[in-house]
């Protein structure tokens, strides 16, 4: 198992896994910002003014008690919440994330396919007698001299 270890780690998989991570955690963190902080505000602007970090459920009160106006009074006064605007955020960003994700896998998996050159009739055959390649419309190897049938 170590010397399997060994091959993939020297054939540059685990460099490359742990650069896509990376680029990944970045690209993520880069995304959540861009939800949280351009996409949101202005939907929750055309929606009545909704601050959807804001948007959470008190379980139990905390002291003192509630209401709360803003989910930071909730939490520093102890209180259990839902936050559900928080998780709308994180899908919102995840979606994102996941497109951007398909629309590069499926890009690359163009690419390849346009890389792969069709593969061309044969313009060859061997010869039966002396397995030489011959041109396909021989009717007598060149090499050996045989007659070739069709």
């Amino acid at each position: 198992m170590f010397k399997e270890f060994k091959e993939f780690a020297v054939k540059g998989n685990v460099m490359d896994m742990a650069v896509g991570i990376i680029i990944g955690g970045a690209f993520g963190t880069i995304v959540s910002s861009f939800v949280k902080d351009v996409l949101m505000p202005p939907l929750g602007l055309l929606l009545g003014g909704v601050d959807f970090s804001n948007i959470f459920a008190v379980l139990k009160a905390g002291t003192p008690a509630g209401p709360y106006a803003t989910l930071a009074d909730a939490q520093a006064a102890g209180a259990v919440t839902v936050n559900a605007g928080i998780f709308l955020n994180a899908v919102i960003a995840f979606l994102i994330v996941a497109f951007a994700v398909f629309l590069m896998v499926r890009t690359l998996n163009r690419l390849k396919r346009a890389e792969a050159p069709a593969a061309a009739a044969p313009t060859t055959k061997d010869c039966p007698f002396c397995a030489t390649a011959i041109p396909l419309a021989a009717v007598r190897c060149p090499h050996c001299t045989s007659e070739i049938k069709s």
